[in-house]
């Protein structure tokens, strides 16, 4: 039977990478897929990974009916075995209900993957309601972790290297930004909830507040 699988983790956990794999394994069997993605790092209608990998994609926009995508598709003489969605945290609500149709209608596998919780720790929209309709949920196996080797269980987001709690849910930005720009970073509960990035934990360990006095 097929279903809608929601692939879920943190930012660093190789989400994209396994999209594309997922895409690269079945077309070498001969299926076709239709990717759809949302604000990914490497510009409109594009799904990359942090490897390097980049391949098309449709651009979701926001009143964007996916399930009238697909069917307007398949009665113009395309064909779609199954559907890839990257970035899906950032989709609406209305748009997840519309992956469940595919997959019930169409007789269609759907496989979803996004973040679960935004740097609030709070829920996207998108990912609430793929944990309400999936038929499975998959924790991505790629482990991230936290500076201090932890695993990361949230994400950060930093304004010139300082961590921020406040602000819109969606900003797009990368892990690998420079400090002065948004950016962000995957910890583990402990250190997101005392705001405790990699680059604060360094600073603490340079103070000469924290540093051993050598006494004679």
């Amino acid at each position: 039977m097929p279903e809608l699988v929601f692939f879920s983790g943190t930012m660093d956990c190789g989400k994209s990478t396994l999209a594309l794999q997922i895409t690269h394994n079945r077309s070498a069997r001969g299926l076709q897929g239709v990717i759809f993605t949302r604000q990914d790092r490497a510009g409109e209608g594009k799904l990359s990974s942090r490897l390097g990998l980049v391949t098309e994609a449709v651009e979701v926009a926001d009143a964007m009916d996916l399930y009238a995508y697909l069917v307007g598709e398949l009665s113009q003489g395309g064909r779609a075995d199954y559907v890839i969605v990257d970035e899906a945290q950032f989709l609406a609500p209305e748009q997840i209900d519309q992956l469940a149709r595919i997959v019930d209608d169409l007789d269609m596998d759907v496989f979803a993957f996004g973040i679960t919780t935004d740097f609030r720790t709070k829920l996207f929209p998108g990912s609430q309601r793929l944990i309400e309709l999936a038929d499975r949920i998959e924790q991505l196996q790629v482990e991230a972790l936290c500076w201090c080797g932890a695993r990361a269980t949230h994400n950060a987001r930093t304004v010139g290297g300082v961590m921020v709690v406040e602000g819109e849910q969606v900003v797009v930005g990368d892990v690998n930004r420079p400090s002065e720009e948004i950016g962000y970073e995957v910890l583990c509960r402990r250190h997101h909830r005392r705001h405790m990035t990699s680059a604060a934990a360094h600073a603490a360990a340079l103070s000469p507040d924290v540093l051993p006095v050598n006494r004679p």
